[in-house]
């Protein structure tokens, strides 16, 4: 059975953050990591997160990615509130909902990339001949149809990259969440990769990017800027490297 055909199409903002704090605790020491946050992404925009180590940005975007869940406030997920869902729910979201790229690839080393891309497919429980196809696909789409049946040493470190947003695609999700996805690569591969997600973009992928770089988020169209854990402003972006 496919389980990746359930869901209906979003209606509402794909992600909405209503007063969320995060609170760590150690022993009798209490950390606020986010303090008050609220936000709305709506389908098809590309939204950057910036902000410097400690600002609270890898927090709130585990909380986007529904890897794990505010301490107080509302955080709903394609206008599901990701405190009643339970942890094979909060699962299943992640692999179908949310499509992940990390600055680390994570990708399998003993596999190809096509195999590589089918594993959310396979998690779903969908046959092996359909997600082939739609591996090839997602590879096809990427630009690495030539390079399918090569490991990932085999690749270049954009190649790999691409390999991951090939397999962040591949389930079709209402959200890419790409954290630091040029951070391991050259400028080349870094503006490539770039260039890719406007492409994503502009076919009506809803994209949120978490940098804490200028040039990185001016590549989309809206910026937020968090310290201290707080949404400091947000604003359109320049976006001058990729030419708009």
């Amino acid at each position: 059975m496919d389980k990746t055909a359930t869901y209906p199409v979003v209606q509402h903002p794909v992600t909405e953050a209503d007063d969320v704090w995060k609170t760590y605790r150690n022993g009798s020491l209490e950390v606020d990591a986010l303090r008050g946050v609220s936000f709305a992404i709506q389908a098809g925009e590309y939204v950057a997160i910036m902000g410097p180590s400690g600002s609270g940005k890898s927090t709130l975007m585990h909380i986007l990615g529904c890897l794990d869940v505010p301490s107080s406030g509302t955080f709903r997920l394609a206008g599901e509130d990701v405190s009643t869902m339970s942890e094979e729910g909060l699962a299943h979201a992640r692999n179908r909902r949310i499509g992940f790229v990390f600055q680390q690839f994570n990708l399998l080393a003993s596999m190809s990339a096509w195999r590589n891309v089918e594993l959310p497919l396979l998690y779903a429980g969908v046959e092996r001949a359909e997600r082939q196809r739609r591996a090839l696909h997602a590879l096809e789409r990427v630009g690495l149809g030539s390079r399918v049946d090569h490991r990932p040493g085999e690749l270049s470190g954009g190649q790999q990259q691409r390999v991951a947003m090939a397999r962040a695609l591949v389930t079709n999700p209402d959200l890419i969440l790409a954290d630091e996805p040029t951070g391991n690569l050259d400028s080349v591969s870094a503006a490539d990769i770039l260039e890719l997600l406007d492409e994503l973009h502009r076919s009506g992928r809803t994209i949120v990017l978490i940098t804490h770089e200028i040039d990185v988020a001016e590549a989309a169209d809206r910026i937020m800027r968090i310290r201290d854990g707080q949404i400091l402003d947000q604003e359109l972006a320049g976006s001058t490297a990729l030419g708009r």
